[in-house]
């Protein structure tokens, strides 16, 4: 099943789907990138790591972050230790169950543009954000570090933001854009150089098309297009999320009435096909 949507599909954004698509997405934006810039320049998947606390953040409903737990009358699961019976000469005092949560370790797929004139310097950053990068918390904190340190050198910054749900996060300041454009989904390019304070921002509603943008390299050399739709296309046939994504229910995070009812002619315009 092909998408449905002329852009971002707004049912990818589920917290309990967007991460199935975020590694492959990374990976297709890789391959198509790869015979653009050869022989000079290599595209290489890098990893940010860190490590996730034990207490979930609303990054969505309730639903995809609470963890299931015993009916009256069931066993605890793995991880809770009940505390024995207080002896009979000591006060009676309630119970407390003890459970142990362990911290997550995070590997976080980006991509980086190496340079084999230069020593395999890094001259450009692309970042499709997820939803960790945008809730206060340690992936928010990395995201934000590995920014800082772009931007302070001679590498290129590319961020696309394909989430509606949460804080921004792009480095492109945010009243800057939403002052202008009304959007749904953000993609900035910031170029290395003298002018680091200027953004080439791509705003879009999730009624328009993703954009395909420019990607920058060293010195001279001209740019090379990027084409995020086709990358979004090949992450979601490739995982069959045409098959298995519920169209027939609300989208969430929820959309606008208005354009929930749009997405809705949507499905039944395919339906009817």
């Amino acid at each position: 099943m092909v998408m449905l949507f002329p852009g971002m599909d707004p049912y990818l954004e589920n917290p309990a789907v967007f991460p199935g698509i975020h590694g492959p997405m990374v990976v297709y934006l890789r391959d198509q990138l790869t015979p653009l810039i050869r022989p000079r320049y290599l595209a290489s998947v890098g990893e940010r790591v860190y490590v996730e606390g034990p207490e979930p953040r609303p990054i969505g409903p309730d639903v995809w972050v609470r963890e299931a737990r015993p009916r009256r009358g069931q066993a605890a699961v793995a991880d809770v230790a009940v505390l024995d019976e207080p002896v009979l000469d000591e006060p009676v005092l309630d119970e407390p169950v003890l459970v142990e949560v362990p911290d997550v370790e995070v590997r976080e797929p980006y991509l980086e543009i190496l340079d084999r004139e230069s020593g395999m310097q890094v001259v450009t950053v692309i970042e499709l954000v997820s939803p960790t990068n945008k809730y206060a918390g340690p992936g928010r904190d990395a995201y934000l570090a590995k920014q800082r340190e772009i931007r302070a050198n001679s590498t290129h910054l590319v961020e696309i933001d394909l989430l509606r749900y949460g804080p921004h996060v792009l480095a492109v300041s945010e009243a800057r854009v939403a002052g202008r454009f009304e959007y749904d989904y953000l993609i900035s390019v910031n170029r290395a150089g003298p002018r680091r304070t200027r953004f080439e921002a791509y705003p879009r509603t999730v009624r328009q098309p993703l954009p395909r943008i420019r990607i920058p390299l060293a010195g001279d050399d001209p740019n090379v297009p990027l084409d995020i739709r086709a990358a979004l296309e090949q992450a979601y046939e490739a995982g069959g999320y045409g098959q298995r994504i519920d169209y027939q229910l609300p989208c969430e995070p929820p959309l606008a009435s208005g354009d929930q009812a749009w997405a809705d002619e949507l499905v039944r315009d395919s339906n009817d096909a």
